[in-house]
């Protein structure tokens, strides 16, 4: 693995590249809070795929915790699923950034609460998903999400957290948009690595606290818990998203601001 990228890493755009080919996976991403950490960019390295190196903001490396509700997934152009495509999400993740000078995210894990997207993810797209009893629960600008891991990995791992949804952000800071403005997922396929590239508007940011926080993903994903407290907390009420096929060779394309697709909001709870 080299230790720096051939090639300079590539801007940061605000907005999504132009997808080419067939559309792989449409779904919406809601409800989400953003909680990230700062960490030896050492410590990082060697839980990336092969052919990435950390991705660095002020020389720091960032682990984020993510919990979402994943809405209405489908396959191939086909319409969303509304029960087995909707359910709650939390991903640990990396930033990283390939020897073409693409950035992404690693995934370290994804628990999720329906098993047959857990298994597709798994053999499909080589992606770690986690079946995990999961709620996300919302009391007025509090939100509440809540795991417990069931196959595979160490069962009962734990991931709550509460955050308060504070003002929106106008303009976000150097870091937010270093955190949230990614287009790609890192990962290997067969021993080659791939980029897996997806396209959404701009995210709805607002700032938020971090009421509580109890969970042991960060340690299962092979991290060692952060210390202190976060560098950075985000909420958003959500996106459309879609994802694009694996890209092999690095593909510069202009960017271009997508139109504005309303996003499907279910009601209530979500388990």
């Amino acid at each position: 693995m080299p230790s720096t990228p051939r090639t300079a890493p590539e801007p940061i755009s605000a907005d999504p590249p132009v997808l080419t080919g067939p559309t792989l996976l449409t779904q919406s991403w809601l409800d989400l809070a953003f909680v990230h950490w700062a960490v030896d960019p050492a410590d990082v390295a060697p839980l990336l795929p092969p052919g990435t190196v950390p991705d660095t903001f002020d020389g720091a490396a960032h682990v984020g915790l993510v919990a979402f509700r994943m809405h209405r997934v489908g396959w191939f152009g086909l319409p969303g699923v509304p029960y087995l495509g909707s359910f709650p999400e939390t991903n640990v993740r990396l930033y990283s950034v390939d020897e073409h000078g693409r950035r992404g995210v690693v995934f370290r894990s994804l628990d999720a609460s329906r098993l047959l997207p857990v298994a597709i993810g798994r053999w499909a797209f080589r992606i770690p998903y986690v079946w995990s009893r999961m709620t996300v629960r919302r009391d007025g600008d509090t939100l509440t999400y809540t795991s417990r891991r069931r196959w595979p990995g160490p069962r009962g791992a734990r991931g709550d957290l509460t955050v308060r949804i504070g003002a929106p952000v106008t303009e976000p800071t150097p870091l937010e948009h270093f955190l949230t403005a990614r287009w790609g997922l890192h990962t290997t396929a067969f021993g080659r690595p791939r980029l897996l590239p997806n396209a959404h508007p701009r995210w709805p940011l607002h700032r938020a606290e971090l009421l509580a926080y109890d969970e042991d993903l960060v340690a299962a994903a092979g991290l060692t818990r952060p210390p202190g407290e976060p560098v950075s907390v985000l909420h958003s009420p959500g996106v459309p998203v879609r994802f694009g096929p694996p890209a092999r060779t690095p593909t510069r394309i202009p960017a271009r601001t997508p139109p504005r697709i309303p996003v499907q909001r279910p009601a209530g709870p979500a388990s």
